[in-house]
């Protein structure tokens, strides 16, 4: 665990990007294709801490960015080379361009200064998508990763964080996975080893004033 000054220096507002993976209404919803998911993101507390972390994000003036999975009506550019797309396709909620379900789920606000980034395909947040760009214009040296799931999307923006040059930070009880042992199983035997974990708590302690960016 850093000390004080050292998370400090880590989550500096101006150098710091706040990044919300598929906290999206049909993914964490009331009305998820992924309700177990769902379920538990919301009895976890996950989604109620990423909220917190966005309004803090909102009031220090760290960029907050939205990740969102999505696909056209007609499926054009999908990705179907997994079990897991092939099984999406027959969810009965579905995650549609234009949809209540691709749009970024309560009790979490979207302020207008936020970033949403939208993909129709793989995996990752960040890999294949405008994420990486728009970082390094935004001048982030430090990416706070949290969201869904730390099955899949969570572990693989870690990764895709850390190869590209950033120092990524998981606030630990911000992001859920199913079932619910295996989120502080991957977070201990996996994302501790690339990534600083921290909590919900440490990290609004340590955002400190507000600073404008460069």
């Amino acid at each position: 665990m850093p000390s004080y000054e050292q998370l400090s220096e880590l989550l500096d507002p101006a150098s710091t990007v706040l990044l919300t993976v598929e906290c999206q209404q049909g993914v964490v919803g009331t009305d998820s294709a992924l309700p177990e998911l769902a379920r538990e993101a919301r009895s976890s507390g996950a989604l109620r801490n990423v909220a917190r972390l966005v309004a803090a994000a909102h009031e220090t003036g760290v960029q907050v960015v939205h990740a969102i999975a999505e696909r056209r009506p007609d499926g054009r550019g999908a990705s179907r080379n997994a079990r897991l797309f092939r099984a999406a396709e027959r969810l009965p909620v579905q995650q549609l361009s234009g949809s209540t379900a691709v749009r970024v789920a309560p009790p979490i606000e979207v302020a207008e200064e936020d970033v949403v980034v939208r993909r129709l395909h793989g995996l990752s947040p960040i890999h294949g998508t405008d994420v990486d760009a728009l970082l390094r214009n935004l001048g982030c040296r430090t990416l706070i990763v949290t969201g869904v799931s730390a099955n899949v999307a969570i572990p693989n923006a870690v990764f895709d964080a850390v190869n590209l040059g950033y120092t990524a930070v998981v606030p630990a009880d911000a992001i859920a996975g199913v079932p619910a042992d295996y989120t502080p199983a991957m977070i201990r035997h996996t994302l501790a080893l690339v990534a600083t974990v921290v909590t919900t708590d440490e990290v609004l302690g340590r955002l400190g004033r507000p600073r404008g960016r460069g």
